[in-house]
């Protein structure tokens, strides 16, 4: 039956399901829901070969530059990503394309099947499902926005017939929605303590969440990481019998070069049975920062262990034509060549912000306006903390609705740290971009925008429409 005819519906329907990014109880992360989903839906997940990437900060980068790599190659790759910038179906795509409309109508018409006639019939014969997913039980939950997200994708994917899938964790790895892929490589960036509610107050309770998209006999590709979560990784790749590729024992980056378009490098591989031989790699990014090279070099691991036959050529043209919204991205208002540097990047945790603001001092100078806005749940002081000694005017702002954000308090940090003079909360988004406009007008000085990917989002559409 046909219910939908356009994506648009696909995805209206759905945000009628609890939304985990909004804010969701811990009884609704039960990876055997999505298991009972798949099964109903006759195992999308297994089309194809899969990456499977999970961390703190740069998963998203690393998920785009696999894909990116793997689309130059020729490969048909099913991309799955969060959060959307300007539209959802960023979340799902081929390659760096939406799907067409087709595609997420007729697999919005088979999800809506599986989510209105075949689970409910399952729950009302098999006490173990209706357990998942009565509400009323003590540890169900109706069918999450973001495992319903999720099967769309394998859906997508099953549907055109793709050659791999590139996925990225939603939240924490264990339990997340994704973690039904039986991947060839599974890739983990950076983690720092985030959704603490959920994965656990510390560094080690969260590194175990993560560290649960270890499969088997699957190697995975590590990013540096401080010595208590490595032990924890360590320990959990010997019980699974799966190879360990250590980024700073592996890899070696050279010759970094960092302007305002991006950002050159040099990478070579030392001798490792798991990563084919490689020449050394002389490549460009058109992304500021040296953590982006570090990103791209786990990336081309993974790549290079999951397709050991890929043309280094790919490599490099892949990674040029690279496309990362929000990931320190300049913008210029429409017809104003006089207009200040703008640059948005969705950094939201305090290494990720150290990180950004480091690239951003390093190519406009240690001063300039900060626009500012984070979610509730993130560690507002210790960010204010980073960022306060590098601007010369700070904007605390509301970084939209699709998360909880409290800006007074997020304000509060930041004026207790560096004076109420130096800080101006202006709760209305788009106000507080006019106003960090005319102040760096006022005094030429560049403008950074940050703290969520939803206030990228809001700054794109002062800029974008």
């Amino acid at each position: 039956m046909k219910y939908f005819k356009l994506s648009e519906d696909v995805f209206n329907w759905l945000s009628g399901f609890i939304n985990l990014e909004r804010g969701q109880k811990p009884k609704s992360f039960r990876i055997e829901r999505m298991h009972v989903l798949t099964e109903l839906a006759d195992h999308p997940e297994s089309c194809a070969p899969s990456i499977h990437i999970a961390g703190s900060k740069g998963k998203g980068s690393v998920t785009s530059m696999l894909s990116a790599m793997l689309t130059d190659a020729s490969y048909r790759v099913a991309r799955y990503m969060s959060p959307h910038v300007t539209d959802i179906r960023e979340r799902i795509c081929l390659g760096d394309l939406y799907f067409s409309e087709d595609i997420y109508c007729s697999c919005g018409d088979e999800l809506k099947d599986i989510v209105e006639d075949r689970l409910p019939a399952l729950v009302k014969t098999q006490a173990a499902a209706a357990e998942l997913f009565s509400p009323t039980s003590d540890d169900g939950c109706e069918p999450t926005f973001w495992e319903l997200l999720t099967l769309l994708f394998f859906l997508c994917a099953r549907k055109t017939k793709c050659d791999v899938m590139v996925v990225e964790t939603g939240m924490g790895g264990r339990l997340d929605s994704t973690n039904v892929l039986d991947p060839l490589v599974s890739v983990i960036t950076l983690i720092e303590l985030e959704h603490t509610n959920f994965l656990g107050e510390t560094i080690e309770a969260i590194a175990e969440e993560k560290a649960g998209i270890i499969k088997t006999g699957k190697p995975l590709v590590l990013a540096k990481q401080c010595d208590s979560a490595l032990k924890i990784f360590q320990k959990k790749t010997q019980e699974k019998n799966s190879p360990l590729i250590y980024f700073p024992q592996t890899a070696n980056l050279s010759s970094i070069n960092i302007t305002t378009q991006g950002t050159d490098f040099t990478l070579s591989f030392n001798s490792d049975k798991n990563i084919p031989q490689t020449s050394l790699l002389s490549l460009s990014i058109p992304v500021p920062g040296k953590v982006q090279a570090e990103n791209a070099s786990l990336a081309i691991a993974a790549l290079k262990i999951a397709f050991p036959k890929i043309n280094e050529d790919a490599i490099r043209s892949g990674l040029k034509k690279l496309k990362i919204p929000s990931r320190f991205e300049k913008l210029s208002p429409p017809q104003d060549i006089s207009a200040p540097p703008f640059i948005i990047d969705g950094a939201h945790t305090p290494e990720s912000l150290a990180l950004c603001i480091e690239t951003f001092c390093h190519l406009y100078g240690k001063s300039g306006v900060l626009l500012f806005g984070c979610a509730a749940d993130k560690n507002a002081t210790a960010m204010a903390e980073i960022a306060c000694p590098h601007f010369a005017k700070i904007f605390i702002t509301t970084p939209g609705t699709f998360k909880a954000s409290e800006p007074g308090k997020v304000y509060e940090s930041f004026a207790e740290i560096a004076g109420q003079e130096k800080i101006a909360l202006v709760k209305d988004t788009q106000e507080a971009v006019n106003q960090a406009i005319l102040f760096a007008r006022e005094k030429s000085l560049p403008v950074l925008g940050t703290g969520s990917f939803y206030l990228a989002a809001e700054i794109r559409k002062y800029f974008c429409g």
